[in-house]
């Protein structure tokens, strides 16, 4: 299809990936607010909290790639529009869950959905309009999700303080009710004639499986201590990331082809994405219990206090791609970790009676400053690390990287930093293992910023502009697509 911006027809193409896109970034953003009172209404532990963020993460990052090729060879709308009907299906339940052991199975199911819907949103823009509209229309979709994602911590403190915290999910349903028949109406089905092969089902399965392990173990350590089960599960766990591992080396069409670690580039820069997502993720999920648990804050005063991070990238990010471009990723990669780390020892200076304007704004600037500098260049480094034909590849392991780095994060975190099961109940408990845990988080984007430093340089081929110029989220960097 052909389709032009200005034309009702691609109007409602836009329409249609915007809400579908917005249902998952809003869930990556708003949760993390609602876990106190989720864990209040459901009498929820520390680390049931944990996998209320954990399991949605760790289907999401071990099926996106896969979710990405099953739209291609079976259909982008097709597929796209599946995943928004799951992902509802899960929030419904995720919604009128009854206990945490449900809610968290729910969280599992959305992620699959996600998997789903999320690489399909920008794949239907560009197959849709024509080449002369496409860089527009995805730049719309791309400014509408950030504002999106800007609002979403807002939207989630508004919810939790509102109508409740089962709203937080139950929204999405009424999202879907919208999307899907617009999707069916008014979008164009397309397909990659060039998609082939079968699908590498059993490496996703070993993806997630091995995460799944290692989470489970690092989140039940801090109850369980070092008994055989949580040992048990983490040996197997790296036992079979190493067979996913060699795997992937001997499909003829892996999900993750290791050929492309042979660019030293790629492969540095996804150890930066690795760092910076590990350090964003425990930060976000502690800041946002801190700000409530021991500041004192309401969850809408709490989402509201995250907003100034993800305004300055809404705003800002496509300046700092154009800066990117003319001086080259190295000072930003290396800068940017670095605000990061100083914004997250600022959070230090948070807590009982601390003040907005004196204690959290300035913490936030820094971060937001940070976040700005680096995620720009980081995309566009992976893009131009790799032959373009590969490089939508290219940007999906990378996005996948950092969700499992998050993942990982949330489940470590709390374990080395020394909080018990019921650490988030009591303000004094939490606030000192909060100390504890913003340096681990600070000293981890240090690393990330020498790795920068000694290992990325300018590509070869420029250090393209991304397609997806604006973007807020703060669990992975933005999903790329090459065009058709």
């Amino acid at each position: 299809m052909d389709l032009r911006l200005s034309s009702p027809r691609g109007r409602w193409v836009v329409l249609t990936t915007v809400l579908g896109s917005s249902m998952a970034m809003l869930d990556s953003t708003v949760v993390n607010v609602a876990l106190p009172r989720i864990g209040e209404d459901l009498d929820a532990d520390l680390a049931a909290l944990q996998w209320t963020v954990n399991a949605y993460m760790l289907t999401l990052a071990g099926l996106i790639l896969l979710g990405g090729a099953l739209g291609d060879r079976f259909g982008r709308r097709k597929v796209f529009v599946v995943g928004v009907v799951w992902f509802a299906v899960a929030s419904l339940l995720c919604g009128l869950a009854p206990d945490a052991g449900i809610l968290i199975a729910a969280r599992a199911l959305q992620g699959v959905g996600g998997a789903l819907l999320t690489p399909g949103s920008l794949a239907l823009i560009q197959a849709s309009f024509h080449p002369d509209d496409r860089a527009r229309a995805v730049g719309v979709w791309s400014g509408l999700g950030g504002v999106g994602a800007a609002v979403g911590p807002f939207l989630g403190g508004w919810l939790v303080d509102g109508p409740g915290w089962r709203w937080v999910f139950l929204l999405n349903v009424p999202l879907a009710a919208l999307c899907v028949p617009v999707a069916l109406k008014h979008v164009p089905e397309s397909r990659d004639p060039q998609a082939h092969g079968r699908f590498d089902v059993l490496g996703a399965g070993l993806a997630a499986l091995s995460l799944a392990l290692v989470t489970y173990a690092l989140i039940a350590a801090p109850d369980q201590g070092p008994s055989a089960v949580v040992v048990g599960s983490a040996a197997v766990g790296v036992a079979l990331g190493a067979v996913f591992l060699a795997v992937e080396k001997r499909r003829p069409d892996p999900m993750m082809p290791l050929t492309l670690f042979a660019s030293r580039q790629f492969t540095a820069i996804n150890a930066v994405t690795l760092c910076v997502y590990a350090a964003f993720s425990g930060f976000f999920f502690l800041t946002a219990l801190q700000l409530q648990v021991v500041v004192g804050y309401s969850a809408l005063q709490a989402g509201t206090a995250l907003l100034p991070t993800t305004a300055l990238m809404l705003f800002l990010s496509a300046k700092s791609g154009e800066l990117a471009q003319r001086i080259g990723p190295r000072v930003p990669l290396t800068v940017g970790p670095l605000l990061c780390a100083g914004g997250m020892l600022l959070m230090l200076r948070v807590g009982p009676g601390s003040s907005y304007v004196a204690d959290v704004l300035p913490a936030m600037l820094v971060m937001g400053a940070g976040m700005v500098t680096l995620v720009a260049p980081l995309t566009a480094t992976v893009l131009a690390s790799v032959d373009t034909g590969k490089a939508g590849l290219a940007s999906g392991i990378n996005n996948a990287a950092a969700r499992a780095a998050g993942l990982v994060a949330v489940a470590a975190l709390p374990l080395l930093a020394g909080m018990g099961p019921e650490a988030y109940r009591s303000a004094a408990e939490f606030g000192v293992t909060f100390r504890r845990a913003m340096p681990m988080c600070a000293g981890v984007l240090v690393l990330g910023a020498a790795i920068a430093w000694a290992t990325v340089r300018t590509p070869g081929r420029a250090c393209g502009a991304p397609e997806c110029k604006v973007h807020c989220g703060v669990t992975s960097p933005p999903l790329e697509r090459t065009s058709d």
